[in-house]
């Protein structure tokens, strides 16, 4: 027997979420058994645990989309017993019974080995939200967008991606500008590198097509006016990349930026990506984060706590990166 987090429905359709106790014969399909050390509280899992959004694709669920632990079972030639791996979307947690329990049975194909000199809470304190903000950096470098070029904006930036795109930024020698929708938390912003900080209300509203030229990159996290007044304030070639909806799904923008600015907007997938670009993505944080910047980012909660949490970060409550420790 094992505890989770379980998602299921009453009699009259509505979501309830509960800790609950578990058999491991009713762990869902998969070729490898997993104790799960530490899972993550991201924006997606909050939504599916408040029921704010609809995440969750099938009823019972145990919800989140990361994990990092040790395997007990495989019938995979890739993993042995012992073996620490980890994991980052895939559906998990939304389609398949994710990290937030003590236990998981999951697709080979959907783990990667835990990085060589990397812990399993450090590699949750990164969880999806640090590997995205990777993919994110990744994509400005290959699109040329070098620290010579300008500043880059970090939309969202006391959230989990925007905390760890700021500093991974600051590490690789960008000049940062960060919005945010609570200038109080301006110290910690510039303590992870931003070089400066700015309230979100100037990007949060309806905008010309075309502004005022500033930003080499942008590393959007919000989606809607923000995302729209971000690229039309992108300078000529400029890259914006675009991750996340914390405003809103929709893009209220016109075509003159791209067509007028050769401004370039890539979007960051996170949850479908091939095993080469996850590969290289962690790779990449391995190399560049040292151990201070997971104190910086990471706060460790238990499993007793997540639903309370949930409700916190939809609220705007939370900043970084919360670690669940199973």
């Amino acid at each position: 027997m094992f505890h989770g987090l379980w998602l299921d429905q009453n009699d009259e359709g509505k979501q309830y979420c509960e800790i609950k106790q578990l058999d491991e014969a009713q762990l869902p399909d998969g070729d490898v058994t997993i104790d799960v050390a530490y899972s993550t509280l991201n924006y997606k899992d909050a939504l599916a645990i408040t029921g704010k959004g609809r995440i969750a694709r099938a009823y019972p669920m145990v919800p989140g989309i990361d994990l990092v632990g040790q395997v007990t079972d495989s019938e995979s030639p890739d993993f042995a017993k012992g073996d620490w791996v980890l994991l980052n979307g895939f559906g998990v947690g939304e389609a398949h019974w994710g990290g937030l329990a003590e236990k998981a049975r999951l697709k080979s194909d959907w783990l990667i080995p835990l990085p060589k000199g990397m812990t399993g809470r450090q590699a949750m304190t990164i969880g999806t939200a640090g590997y995205t903000a990777m993919l994110s950096v990744l994509a400005l470098q290959k699109q040329g967008v070098t620290p010579e070029d300008g500043e880059v904006l970090v939309t969202g930036a006391n959230g989990g991606v925007g905390s760890f795109a700021i500093r991974l930024l600051h590490k690789l020698g960008y000049k940062v500008v960060a919005s945010t929708g609570r200038m109080e938390e301006a110290p910690y912003l510039q303590r992870l590198g931003a070089n400066d900080v700015i309230s979100r209300d100037s990007l949060s509203q309806l905008g010309k097509p075309l502004q005022k030229e500033r930003w080499a990159g942008v590393i959007d996290c919000v989606g809607s006016h923000t995302l729209a007044n971000a690229c039309a304030t992108t300078r000529y070639g400029g890259v914006v990349t675009a991750c996340g909806l914390a405003q809103g799904m929709d893009f209220p923008a016109s075509v003159a930026p791209f067509i007028l600015r050769g401004v370039r907007l890539i979007g960051i997938d996170s949850v479908m990506r091939p095993k080469a670009d996850r590969l290289e993505a962690w790779q990449a944080l391995t190399e560049l984060l040292e151990s201070d910047d997971f104190t910086l980012v990471g706060r460790e909660i238990g499993l007793h706590e997540v639903i309370d949490q949930a409700h916190a970060l939809i609220n705007g409550e939370v900043r970084g990166r919360l670690i669940v420790r199973l």
